[in-house]
């Protein structure tokens, strides 16, 4: 299958390559800058799961039409017009949209943009960063894109994906529940990005002290209320498994949104935080915490 990768940033590029190091037929739709670096640099992938310096193939937005079977959409929430409009000229009516995008607001613009069909559900759990030379950083132990069809059934094209994903360094997984997993993930990336940007600190010393894990168990019932209220099929138990989860992570690790935050750049409020808090005003859910971790959020974004 030809792949095509809308971005060469820590998450795109790093699943992406490890397609590429396998041997899958990728390309990469990318920014001038980024293209020079890859040509200078290579792709360079540092992770605990195996390093890789790879020459990718890269195009750049308007130029040519080339079909793909399939494209990852791995871009911030505030970049998805531009993305979609980038990504337009290479898809085709057979053609397997994936997005890997937090949250899940954007998925209603992007079945605008392209059929219902074409989208299929995508998320990642991955702790990866560029550092200064635009190397992938990849430090956490999962390393993890699950994909699927709304319907959970195992289609043709989604056994074609599995195929062409098998094998590699990554761990793509095949979901027969992706709707249930992208609320939840959403739910605890919410969650864990709302709490490490208001401490503004890494997830240890906030479970260290007197309140924290006070604070994060609230915020994750926030969330979790509001989606309820709002139809998402969340399972049963979510919350507890959740924060079990957030106390084995490790003592350093840092959202990415709290990663941009230190770099000063442009984050994600309205996508995560922002489009929740719009769903507990539908529904008439009391979101404190949620609100407040906002209004944080919104006076960094007047500072920037």
């Amino acid at each position: 299958m030809r792949v095509l990768v809308l971005g060469a940033g820590a998450t795109g590029g790093y699943f992406g390559g490890r397609l590429l190091e396998k041997g899958e037929d990728v390309t990469f739709l990318v920014r001038e800058k980024r293209e020079q670096q890859l040509k200078e640099e290579g792709l360079v992938i540092k992770s605990k799961h195996g390093d890789a310096q790879l020459r990718p193939r890269t195009i750049r937005a308007g130029s040519g039409d080339d079909p793909f079977d399939v494209v990852f959409i791995a871009t911030k929430a505030y970049h998805l017009k531009e993305a979609l409009e980038a990504v337009e000229p290479f898809v085709r009516e057979y053609t397997t949209v994936i997005p890997l995008l937090n949250g899940i607001e954007h998925l209603d613009e992007m079945r605008r943009f392209f059929s219902k069909d074409q989208v299929i559900g995508g998320l990642c759990f991955i702790e990866s960063t560029l550092n200064e030379k635009g190397h992938i950083i990849q430090t956490s132990e999962t390393h993890e894109l699950a994909y699927g069809e709304w319907s959970g059934r195992e289609t043709d094209r989604v056994k074609k994906l599995s195929e062409t994903f098998s094998g590699t360094k990554a761990s793509f997984r095949l979901s027969d529940t992706i709707e249930q997993d992208m609320w939840q993930k959403y739910l605890f990336i919410t969650t864990l990005s709302g709490m490490t940007s208001l401490m503004r600190s890494s997830i240890g010393p906030v479970l260290d002290t007197l309140e924290g894990r006070t604070y994060f168990q609230q915020l994750f019932e926030e969330v979790r209320l509001t989606m309820a209220e709002n139809g998402a099929p969340l399972a049963e138990g979510i919350v507890e498994k959740q924060m079990a989860l957030t106390e084995k992570l490790g003592y350093n690790m840092k959202s990415s949104m709290l990663r941009d935050i230190e770099k000063g750049l442009h984050i994600e409020a309205d996508h995560l935080q922002g489009y929740l808090l719009l769903l507990a005003e539908r529904t008439g859910v009391e979101t404190p915490l949620l609100r407040l971790i906002y209004q944080h959020l919104k006076v960094y974004e007047k500072n920037l």
